[in-house]
């Protein structure tokens, strides 16, 4: 893509996301997610239903009258955003491709986050780490994350969720906001490696699917491309076994996506390419207020 077009690209999303993450959800976003504790903030005269706990004690014998600690939550936060740019993500039959929508919904969290002066990471992951982008602050280092994950040309076409999972638990040692967007459509067990990151971390899985491949329809005998393998089949649509596979197959990670990020106390959204994922993602965030 040329720089001219790349440009007029990013600023198109960035009109789009920045007001919806301006006007929508900074403020969810600032009651959803907590911070990393209480610091330290003043030290203040007793007064009638203080927690005596909070007494400190060496003010007090100083000025002989109770003081006690007064503490602030700790707002700032690190957003680390972990994309799947995999060759499944690369279908759409509606108006958008599934990594379109994914683009969208990684630049609005990022607005969001910035919003609230807090540090934006980002993690494209296939079967391989592709690239891994620091968290830092700043409009200038959002729109960096918007150009990578428009431009950025995968190694890889395939998927793998555990790896992805293991760098972001290897290279972030604090707490972080994570935000997994993918259709979850991998061939790995990654519920331990899950489970791992999410002791540490607070995790959301944000799949994004399209309407066509919930079912395979009847229409005759079809060549199909595996898109992360690569392996062209010729599949006979009229067969109602080969269509109940198919259905199985899709919803069995479906439902693997969902009960093992409740399992590991992870939350999830779903949201499909011609659906509003403001909408889904704002009751989201309201569920966890």
């Amino acid at each position: 893509m040329e720089t001219k077009d790349l440009l007029k690209k990013v600023r198109k999303i960035e009109i789009k996301t920045r007001r919806l993450s301006d006007h929508i959800f900074s403020g969810e976003y600032h009651t959803s997610f907590k911070g990393r504790g209480m610091t330290f903030s003043e030290v203040r005269q007793y007064q009638f239903g203080d927690d005596i706990r909070a007494i400190d004690w060496n003010v007090t014998a100083r000025y002989n009258e109770p003081y006690v600690k007064v503490f602030e939550e700790e707002r700032e936060l690190t957003m680390m955003l972990m994309v799947d740019i995999s060759g499944s993500e690369a279908f759409g039959t509606k108006n958008q491709l599934k990594s379109e929508i994914v683009t969208e919904i990684a630049a609005t969290m990022a607005f969001s986050a910035t919003q609230n002066n807090d540090k934006i990471g980002l993690i494209l992951f296939s079967d391989q780490i592709e690239l891994y982008i620091p968290p830092k602050k700043g409009k200038s280092h959002v729109l960096r994350i918007i150009r990578e994950l428009i431009e950025f040309e995968p190694k890889s076409k395939k998927t793998d969720l555990s790896q992805a999972l293991k760098f972001l638990s290897g290279t972030q040692k604090k707490k972080a906001i994570v935000f997994v967007i993918s259709d979850f459509m991998v061939h790995d067990d990654y519920e331990k490696t899950l489970k791992i990151a999410g002791k540490k971390h607070d995790i959301t899985g944000v799949r994004v699917y399209d309407i066509r491949e919930e079912k395979m329809p009847n229409v005759g005998i079809v060549t199909m491309e595996d898109t992360e393998t690569g392996e062209i089949l010729a599949v006979d649509t009229r067969s109602k076994k080969a269509r109940m596979h198919y259905e199985k197959h899709y919803q069995d990670k479906v439902f693997y996506f969902k009960d093992i990020f409740s399992k590991c106390g992870s939350g999830t959204v779903s949201t499909r390419v011609d659906e509003s994922y403001v909408t889904k993602l704002l009751s989201y965030f309201k569920s966890r207020g």
